[in-house]
């Protein structure tokens, strides 16, 4: 900010006596009055001012202002007038583009560049800013929420990765965004579509957020709201957020068609009957457009394969195919929309042997009906046609034969002999008449989409081998292989030799038929050695040149011998021989460098810009990638030295180190694997010992915790005696006191029976009352005695347990012991704290037995 500032002072200068004040002297007394009146009306008209000085002095306000804007945005956010003046002055400042009324100042010119990108990245310094803005799209006044989506809009333009990140994280920051689009004033809706179209690209998190906060069912409502395809541009920016919201997001993909939203995109599809008189205006082209890239998002082949054919499953179910069938069959569809279109059902069909089927039986609406494959395939070979219709048409029929074997059989059918007479072109026809047509981009497409039929079908490939083409008048007709063949010979365009080397590199691999065929030529293998031995460099030749070692060297690799002038002996042989191992291998190894072949292999649509450039096909890429190792492989002589092998033209001596040395080799794996085997299994005891070292610990705590509870019970069931020693005492004083009342009851019984009658006469009730005595000292002393029995038995089972626990104990820590050790012999640091603690309780153990044993 103090950049701005000291800029401003030393171009503008300071205030001259007599002179009218310049517009940064007018901007510095407004921000003035901002910051410091008191009275509400006077910093409403201050901010009035400074949003109409905005425009024409834009730095001045930037600089000197930003700080007082943001403060009413803070204090005054009740008077919705000034937080709308304020909106407005912001959304001046950062701006993306220059107003025309705007002065510049005589500074550097890095100061002028980008001016709403800079205060832009001056406003966002605090985060809480942006969170400020997102809260005033709560406030429903118009003057505060259209120019905070505005506002929010600039922002987003000069800083789209830091904004989507603050928004990230602002509490619902996005749903905010979203209650946008059901607002009932049209600008402000409008307005936030395309904030919501800069905010979702390239920002998958935030792409979901949206799609889950039921972005797709609003725009629907929308686009049926706004007329569908019949719409205005309002149509347009819906499916360009739903096309931000499916475009490489797996998530949001499953989400739309679960979401059953694929049934609501077909019937936009449907064009009224008199479609071809009403005409299409630019808007409705643009909106179908849009629509036909919203389905190909959801097939297109760089999709997951299960969410690709989930989702074709689904438009054909619903219709939407057929719909798209009938835009191609339809008249009057522009030329971009029937491209487009063609691409569109090309992706829906592609892989899918049910969409590929009820492609198949598609008629064009002509008399006698025809296929719709055969009129896309005459306009393919139309030299006529736009560039871009014949690549879609391309396109399209090898998305109709990818994985079709049925399709490949049907199409290889129409050029093998038949008893029955074809009245109408079929697609073998139309594509061996565009094969051999002066025009070279009509035999590139033919032969590419002839060797679309041969793609992993072996079958298919000795099958064209069948097939015979007529020749002059007089002669037998001649093979297509021979006449491809020839045809390449004689060819002189850069683009045919390419489409039919191509074909012939497609049907000769993994087909040593067609191998054996095809070096039956006798001009076939002079031919390809003369062009890879060529040094001529222009026009793409070397293109061709690496196409020739490339199919040479599928003549080695495939090679069955049946041609013994060449077979694989020899034609290495006349590789070396004639262009060298070298060069062969650095022209092969240039097609996968080219800049064509980087371009084709990336995926199967072709997408050149003019015709020129349609020179690798994107199978044929594939193709490339899977056996250029073989063909190396197969054209490299093995060393005649071949140590690992023992050659016989090794000495007796050589030959022996040689296998002692595999011996050590051997020996030495062995013993490494041996050593890896022992290591596995220590690893497996060691965390075997562990957990039972673990659970040893547990069972000792555990049976440590059950004696402690066991003493506490008996404690609690004879709280007089705390301790074992105690119990033997009281029997001990228990069994002297019985003996003590026994001598005294067999005292009174003596007397009982020395007394003499007299005395007992003398004393009446003298008997019963020593009776009374004897009675009563019998009954203390058989108490006395079960006591003692009861006693003696608490004793015993004390004692029955603290034995048993010691065992148990002694055991237990014997057992720990023992796996620790075996723990530290692995290797392993094992803490004797616990070991020591149960050493100390077992000798606490053995000391109170020894107590009680004395």
């Amino acid at each position: 900010m103090e950049y701005f500032k000291s800029g401003l002072k030393s171009v503008l200068g300071g205030p001259q006596e007599g002179a009218q004040p310049s517009g940064a002297e007018t901007v510095e007394r407004l921000v003035d009055r901002v910051q410091s009146s008191t009275l509400l009306d006077d910093r409403r008209d201050a901010c009035r001012a400074l949003k109409a000085l905005s425009r024409k002095y834009r730095i001045e306000v930037g600089a000197q202002g930003m700080d007082a804007l943001r403060q009413v945005l803070e204090m005054d956010r009740g008077d919705c007038e000034i937080v709308g003046y304020a909106l407005d002055t912001l959304c001046n400042i950062t701006a993306t583009e220059s107003f025309e009324e705007e002065e510049q100042p005589s500074i550097n010119s890095s100061c002028r560049a980008n001016v709403g990108e800079q205060f832009t990245e001056i406003f966002i310094k605090q985060a809480d800013n942006v969170g400020l803005i997102l809260g005033f799209l709560e406030e429903y006044d118009f003057h505060v929420r259209w120019p905070a989506v505005k506002l929010l809009t600039s922002l987003l333009a000069n800083k789209p990765k830091d904004i989507q990140e603050i928004i990230l994280v602002s509490p619902r920051g996005v749903s905010k965004l979203m209650d946008l689009l059901g607002d009932s004033r049209e600008v402000i809706r409008n307005d936030a579509l395309l904030l919501l179209i800069q905010l979702t690209k390239g920002n998958a998190n935030i792409q979901k957020i949206v799609a889950y906060e039921n972005a797709f069912d609003r725009l629907f409502d929308v686009i049926v709201e706004e007329g569908s395809s019949d719409g205005g541009i309002v149509v347009e920016d819906c499916l360009l957020l739903m096309l931000n919201l499916l475009r490489n997001n797996t998530s949001n993909q499953n989400f739309f068609k679960e979401g059953s939203y694929i049934q609501r995109l077909a019937p936009m599809f449907n064009l009224p009957s008199d479609a071809d008189t009403a005409g299409w205006s630019p808007q409705k082209a643009s909106n179908i457009h849009c629509m036909l890239r919203v389905v190909r998002t959801l097939v297109t082949p760089g999709n997951p394969a299960q969410v690709t054919l989930s989702s074709q499953k689904t438009m054909k179910a619903c219709g939407l195919l057929e719909a798209l069938c009938n835009i191609l069959m339809a008249s009057g569809v522009p030329a971009d929309i029937l491209t487009e279109t063609i691409n569109t059902v090309a992706e829906v069909i592609r892989g899918n042997q049910g969409n590929q089927e009820y492609f198949a039986n598609v008629l064009a609406p002509s008399n006698p009906p025809r296929p719709a494959i055969v009129v896309l395939l005459m306009s393919m070979v139309n030299e006529k046609q736009p560039f871009e219709l014949r690549c879609a048409v391309l396109y399209c029929f090898q998305c109709f034969l990818f994985k079709n074997e049925v399709g490949q059989s049907q199409l290889v059918q129409t050029l093998l002999p038949s008893s029955t007479e074809v009245a109408s072109l079929t697609t073998g026809q139309l594509l061996c008449g565009g094969l051999f047509s002066s025009d070279p981009l009509s035999t590139w497409f033919s032969a590419v989409a002839l060797s679309h039929a041969l793609v992993e079908n072996p079958v298919q490939k000795e099958q064209l081998l069948r097939v015979l083409l007529a020749t002059s008048v007089g002669q037998p007709p001649a093979s297509l292989l021979h006449q491809c063949t020839m045809l390449l010979q004689q060819g002189n365009k850069v683009q045919s030799k390419l489409g039919l080397l191509m074909l012939l590199s497609v049907w000769l691999s993994h087909c040593p038929l067609a191998v054996k065929q095809f070096l039956s030529i006798a001009t076939s293998i002079p031919y390809l050695t003369a062009q890879v031995g060529s040094n001529e460099r222009d026009d793409n030749e070397e293109l061709v040149q690496g196409l020739c070692a490339f199919l040479m060297g599928i003549c080695v690799n495939f090679n069955d011998d049946s041609v013994p002038s060449f077979s694989k002996e020899n034609l290495c042989q006349l590789i070396e021989k004639r262009v060298g191992l070298e060069v062969f291998l650095d022209k092969l190894g240039e097609l996968s460098k080219h800049e064509q072949y980087s371009k084709a292999a990336k995926h199967p649509q072709l997408r050149p810009k003019h015709h020129s450039e349609l020179l690798l096909d994107h199978e044929f890429c594939r193709l490339l990638k899977a056996l250029e190792g073989m063909v190396v492989k197969a054209v490299t002589p093995k060393p005649k030295n071949d140590l690992m092998n023992g050659s016989s033209e090794m000495s007796a001596s050589e030959s022996s180190l040689v296998l002692q040395y595999k011996e050590l080799i051997r020996e030495q794996d062995y013993k490494l694997q041996e050593m890896k085997d022992l290591l596995e299994r220590e690893r497996l005891e060691k965390a075997t010992l562990q957990m039972q070292l673990n659970e040893l610990s547990s069972t000792v705590s555990m049976l440590r915790d059950e004696n402690t509870l066991l003493r506490a019970q008996t404690s609690a069931s004879s709280p007089q005696f705390n301790k074992p020693q105690d119990l033997t005492q009281h029997l001990t004083e228990l069994r002297v006191e019985n003996h003590r009342k026994e001598e005294h009851i067999q005292l009174l019984e003596t007397q009982l029976h020395r007394q003499p009658q007299a005395d007992a006469q003398d004393q009446p009730g003298g008997d019963n009352g020593l009776s009374e005595q004897v009675t009563r000292l019998r009954a203390e002393l058989e108490q006395k005695t079960a006591e003692l029995e009861t006693k003696s038995v608490e004793l015993e089972n004390a004692r029955k347990d603290q034995e048993d626990l010691l065992e148990l104990l002694a055991d237990q820590d014997m057992r720990a012991n023992r796996f620790k050790e075996r723990l530290r012999a692995l290797g392993e640091k094992v803490d004797d704290d616990d070991e020591e603690e149960e050493e100390g309780g077992d000798l606490d153990i053995s000391s109170q037995e020894e107590e009680e044993d004395a």
